[in-house]
C-alpha cells in the first residue's frame, strides 16, 4: 500500500453548506446570482468569479460577516470523528479550500491542528472586500484561475510514493480530482465525475470516508 494523503475541501465537505453561497444570499445584491452561474458554468475561473463575488460586499460589513458565517456555519457528521482517524492512522490530512481566510480558520480551529490549511485570503482595507490568492496556479495547471489551486498543491505535497485521496463536493474539487488515486466526493463533484468517467466513491457523512479509505487501502485503526 503506497502511503496516502488526504486532501479535504472545506465549504459544502466539511461544512454542511457552502459558506461562501450562504455569504452572498445573506449580504449580496441580485447580481451575484450571474456570477454564481457562470463559475458553476466554467463561464469565468472560479478566481476571477470569487474575487467578482466579493467584490460586491461592502469591507464595513466584516464583523457582520464573521459572525454571521460562525453562527451559520454546521459541520458535517462525523468530522471530529474522521480527524481523529487520520491521527491515528498518520495520515496528513491537508485542508484545500477555495473558501476564505476569515472564516475558514475559525470554523475549523477547534479540530485541529492540521498537516496545513491553504485558502484564499480577504483584504478588507479597501471600500469592498479584495480577495487574495496566495496559491494560484502552476506552470502544469490546465485550468488556469483556479484561485487556490488544489491541483498545483497536490503536485507540490504528493508524490509517486503516495496515495491521494481527494474529498470533496463541488466544481473547485474537479480540477484536484483528475489527479487523484482516490475521490471520495458528493453532490456537484459527483454530478462532474459521472459526466467524466472519473472513478468516485460517495459520502454523506464522514464516516463513510472512513469505510472508503479503510477498505480501498487496507487501513484501520
Amino acid at each position: 500500500m503506497k502511503n496516502p494523503v488526504i486532501f479535504c475541501d472545506f465549504d459544502g465537505t466539511i461544512t454542511n453548506k457552502d459558506n461562501i453561497i450562504n455569504i452572498m444570499k445573506k449580504f449580496a445584491p441580485p447580481e451575484w446570482n450571474a456570477i454564481k452561474d457562470d463559475i458553476l458554468g466554467q463561464k469565468v475561473s472560479i478566481q476571477e468569479g470569487v474575487g467578482k463575488l466579493f467584490s460586491l460586499l461592502p469591507s464595513s460589513k466584516k464583523d457582520e460577516i464573521i459572525s454571521f458565517v460562525l453562527k451559520d456555519a454546521v459541520i458535517r457528521e462525523g468530522f471530529a470523528e474522521f480527524v481523529q482517524f487520520t491521527r491515528e492512522a498518520n495520515i496528513p490530512l491537508y485542508i484545500v479550500s477555495g473558501g476564505i481566510d476569515f472564516f475558514v480558520h475559525p470554523v475549523l480551529e477547534p479540530f485541529g491542528p492540521f498537516e496545513k490549511i491553504y485558502c484564499n485570503e480577504a483584504d478588507f482595507s479597501g471600500e469592498n472586500i479584495r480577495i487574495i490568492f496566495p496559491y494560484e496556479c502552476d506552470h502544469d495547471c490546465s485550468n488556469k484561475g483556479c484561485g487556490c489551486c488544489k491541483p498545483s498543491i497536490i503536485r507540490q505535497l504528493a508524490s509517486e510514493e503516495n496515495t491521494s485521496i481527494v474529498i470533496g463536493d463541488s466544481i473547485t474539487d474537479l480540477e484536484a480530482a483528475k489527479l487523484a488515486d482516490v475521490v471520495i466526493a458528493r453532490d456537484f463533484l459527483i454530478e462532474k465525475c459521472k459526466e467524466l468517467n472519473i472513478p468516485y466513491e460517495p459520502f454523506e457523512r464522514f464516516q463513510d470516508c472512513i469505510q472508503v479509505i479503510e477498505s480501498r487501502l487496507d487501513v484501520k485503526v
